[in-house]
């Protein structure tokens, strides 16, 4: 709120250790990702970071993440010894008293909670074991908000030290076309500028942020504890002024309507001005500075008047008057003279305000009412209820009234309750040294009124969010979301009717036809309606009281816990059960996640299986002997995997029936001089597929070496298969993409080939080429590649010196006929006869399993994770061959 504009806060995860830290040898966060989607407005946003504690004893680490009152966390996962535990969103009050539990028990947990009724702080607390390293991720969802006529997504980060792997990704896709994209903030200027990569085409943005860790000292605000700044990026899409843009896909719409090229609206505006005692000071220093500069951009066409209060209640003039030059110089004359005293009769003083609008009508404008104050009401009227009930009988809806409330002790439920019983918003005002600037930014948002009494209209639609808005201003934007009747769009009619500057308009048109969109995730529109109503009713409910309170609080809740919404009455927990040791970990006890809009995750590992004893050798010429069996089955192979983590520090090597042996960095597996390549046993290549709970994914191996169909998209003619490496420990060693019949990529582990028609680039290091709706970014470890609504992202690792890829989406289409390996949607099983061991029921099928492990190549650097082990064509419930092609 301290800026200009109302900022879109995507706010990088905090650390901060209470008691024995800040000592940083206790503990090291040793990556720290965040990744943001934006489609069609709507922002995902990923935060990972992996933490090591490096004490003897247990150690609770707190993470703090500041987001803005408008996100909603969805999902927060923990991955400690190989075992993922997905959080489960739960009325407040349970979630709390299971994570006390679980603490008091010395067991790992975690909980995700809001702070306050604004949901400015969620907040997570984890008990790390001794030495042992834990990955969070953490994902929260937003619409974003139009202000002053863009959007900014604003990524703050204080991770509390440099970060050897510290990267944000941000990518933006806006079917209407982005008409500008901008980089600012503190970690965007001077020694840190280098470190940031844009790219803009016509309907796509990327912003990349890679500081090293001395990058990561050399911001203003930044030290040896590394970032403590802001990267802000700012964009608008393209607009027009017919009835704007409105996206389908399942039976739910969003309709965006912001027209442009309307004329401004002349307004009446009454500012009410607490000027009491405990404005004293700074306060009233920095009241007076804003409205000097507010009166000073007021037109000429608009009226105003200014009212003063403490316990009394003192006018500049006792009506409104035009802003003229000589009726400006006079009212900062009197708005440099207020002074502090008194006490605070804001019935009193809303009221005059009122009367004050209500006195001066003026056909073709429209009017508003801005209250400024710090604290609760103490003299006159002091009943809350009585005082809200006055003054929404007085304005009886004809103008909104904006509450600024100043400094955190303000009573800010009373403003925000008032603001919202009147058709207006509650802000709070920061006590900083910019609380100027923040009071002038917010009525530049309100600055210009360009339309009033703006109803909008959906027949053949229900389920509606808020449709009737009592004015629209310059910069901003409507959305509403709802339901389509029987998902028929033939019956489904939009139109907004408005009173503009000169007539009242009904826009009927809108700028693309209303058909179904093929650019958000899967239920994402959905997820917009949800996101919409939710934040709708608890503002709702902050509005009323006894039974139909408690009816839309059980609604609220009711829709929070089916998209795993974190809100003022929903907290998120994860938690071991009862009875287990850090050492032998099962799924949580916890009920269902909800899975809406979920893209599946499919990990892989590359297995060896030898018939021989080997040695493990270490470049200093220290050597460990690791003795395996020297003939196995094939059928039980698995039991004998040797899983590589290698080039990362803390990496291990584990088999099913050997303790785990810690690898040093440069750790290589050498093979007796005397072994043959002829006794190595067909390679087994491990794939993953994430559960929709909390259990443990699903694991199965493929043989050989064939070629492999990581995803087909038929109406986008997009192909993507994948070949695996036969000879080395590498997963694939080339992907191969081939989009629209005249566009291919080929990407192995030394660079990215991309053939247009007839014309060939080879991309390497930091490059990229753009071809239609492709797009394809090569970096440092990855590569981004864009294809119509498809996004993946390429990741290179090494191990043993070895380069090798795997591919993660990023971005899946919301269609129903997507095929491949990167297009299996999350498994579900059942244990049988309740027994976690021995055997899984997958579709009323009884399917014997293996726990085991594997590696998640999936992210940087890769972690062990303990999966159940089935035949392919159990895990993936269709014949192993369909998921197998001939040739790239």
């Amino acid at each position: 709120m301290g800026r200009t504009s109302v900022q879109i806060a995507l706010i990088g995860l905090m650390v901060a250790l209470a008691a024995s830290l800040p000592n940083k040898d206790d503990w090291d966060i040793y990556s720290f990702h965040i990744n943001s989607t934006v489609t069609s407005r709507y922002a995902t946003t990923v935060i990972t970071s992996r933490v090591a504690n490096r004490m003897n004893e247990s150690k609770e680490i707190q993470f703090h993440v500041r987001i803005p009152k408008n996100a909603f966390i969805s999902k927060f996962r923990m991955f400690i010894d190989g075992q993922v535990y997905d959080g489960n969103v739960k009325e407040k009050e349970q979630a709390k008293r299971q994570y006390t539990a679980a603490v008091s028990r010395g067991e790992s947990a975690g909980i995700v909670s809001s702070v306050g009724r604004t949901l400015e702080e969620f907040k997570t607390s984890v008990t790390i074991s001794a030495h042992k390293k834990v990955t969070f991720e953490l994902t929260y969802e937003e619409l974003m908000k139009r202000t002053l006529g863009k959007y900014e997504l604003q990524i703050h980060a204080r991770p509390m030290q440099p970060v050897r792997d510290f990267k944000v990704d941000v990518h933006i896709q806006e079917k209407a076309g982005i008409s500008f994209m901008d980089v600012k903030g503190g970690l965007s200027t001077n020694a840190l500028a280098n470190a940031i990569t844009q790219i803009l085409t016509d309907k796509q943005a990327w912003v990349y942020f890679y500081p090293t860790e001395d990058q990561q000292k050399a911001c203003d605000s930044c030290s040896a504890q590394g970032l403590n700044g802001d990267l802000v990026i700012v964009y608008d899409v393209n607009r027009n002024s017919t009835l704007g843009d409105i996206m389908v896909s399942k039976g739910y719409f969003v309709h965006h309507f912001a027209p442009s090229n309307l004329t401004r609206i002349p307004k009446n505006v009454v500012f009410v001005i607490d000027r009491s005692g405990s404005m004293h000071g700074r306060k009233i220093q920095q009241t007076r500075a804003a409205l000097i500069r507010i009166l000073g951009d007021l037109a000429e066409g608009d009226h105003f008047g200014l009212i003063t209060f403490d316990d009394g209640i003192y006018h500049w003039k006792q009506e409104l008057v035009q802003a003229t030059s000589e009726n400006l110089q006079s009212a900062k004359t009197f708005a440099r003279e207020i002074t502090d005293r008194g006490g605070t009769d804001i019935n009193r003083a809303v009221l005059e305000g009122t009367r004050m609008l209500n006195a001066h009508p003026r056909e073709g404008s429209a009017s508003i009412l801005i209250l400024l104050t710090d604290g609760d009401p103490t003299s006159g009227v002091t009943n809350i209820e009585q005082i809200h009930s006055n003054i929404r009988q007085a304005i009886a809806g004809k103008f909104p009234l904006y509450c600024l409330g100043f400094g955190y002790d303000v009573n800010f439920e009373f403003l925000e309750k008032m603001a919202l019983q009147n058709n207006g918003v509650a802000r709070r005002i920061y006590e900083d040294s910019d609380a100027d600037i923040q009071l002038k930014g917010f009525y530049e948002e309100v600055a210009t009124p360009l339309l009033t009494d703006v109803t909008m209209s959906y027949k053949g639609a229900s389920n509606l969010t808020e449709t009737i808005f009592s004015q629209y201003y310059n910069g901003s934007e409507i959305v509403v979301a709802g339901q389509i009747d029987d998902n028929n769009l033939d019956t489904f009619i939009p139109e907004a009717v408005a009173i503009s500057a000169t007539e009242r308009r009904t826009f009927s048109k809108t700028s693309s036809p209303v058909e179904t969109t093929d650019t958000l995730s899967e239920n994402q529109i959905q997820r917009v309606w949800a996101y919409l109503t939710v934040k709708q009713l608890l503002q709702k409910e902050l509005q009323m009281s006894g039974p139909e309170k408690e009816e839309v609080k059980k609604k609220t809740l009711e829709l929070s816990l089916k998209y795993s919404f974190v809100t003022p009455h929903t907290s998120m927990v994860v938690t071991k059960p009862p009875g287990e040791t850090t050492a032998v970990l099962h799924k949580p006890k916890e009920g269902k996640q909800a899975s809406q809009g979920r893209l599946s995750r499919v990990f892989h590992s590359s297995h060896i299986s030898y018939g021989a004893q080997r040695p493990l050798h270490h470049p200093g010429g220290r050597r460990k002997q690791a003795m395996y069996p020297a003939s196995r089955p094939t059928a039980q192979l698995e039991d004998y995997v040797v899983d590589m983590l290698a080039g990362s520090p803390g990496g291990f090597l584990r088999t099913s029936h050997q303790p785990v042996v810690p690898l040093l960095q440069d750790v290589q597996i050498l093979l007796r001089p005397t072994f043959e390549a002829a006794t190595l046993a067909p390679r087994l290549h491990r794939f993953l597929i994430e559960t929709n709970n909390s259990a443990l994914p699903l694991c199965f191996d493929i043989a050989g070496h064939p070629f492999i169909k990581l995803l087909h998209h038929p109406s986008r003619e997009l192909f993507v298969n994948g070949e695996l490496n036969s000879v080395t420990s590498a997963v694939f060693k080339k992907i191969v993409i081939h989009f629209e019949a005249d566009k291919h990529v080929e990407v192995d582990a030394k660079g990215v080939t991309v053939r247009v028609g007839e014309n060939t680039t080879r991309l390497t290091g930091q490059d990229m080429i753009t071809a239609d709706s492709l797009t394809v970014i090569t970096r440092s470890k990855e590569i981004d590649i864009a294809a119509g609504d498809t996004r993946m992202v390429i990741i290179v690792h090494e191990m043993a010196g070895e380069e090798f890829l795997w591919p993660v989406m990023r971005q899946k289409p919301s269609v129903t006929d997507l095929e491949g390996i990167l297009a299996l949607k999350p498994a579900g099983y059942e244990d049988v006869d309740g027994f976690p061991n021995g055997k899984k029921k997958i579709k009323d099928q009884e399917i014997a399993v293996t726990r085991t492990s594997t590696v998640d190549y999936s992210i940087s650097p890769p972690e062990m994770i303990v999966c159940w082990l089935m035949a392919a064509d159990s895990a993936l419930q269709r014949p192993l061959n369909d998921f197998l092609v001939a040739q790239l």
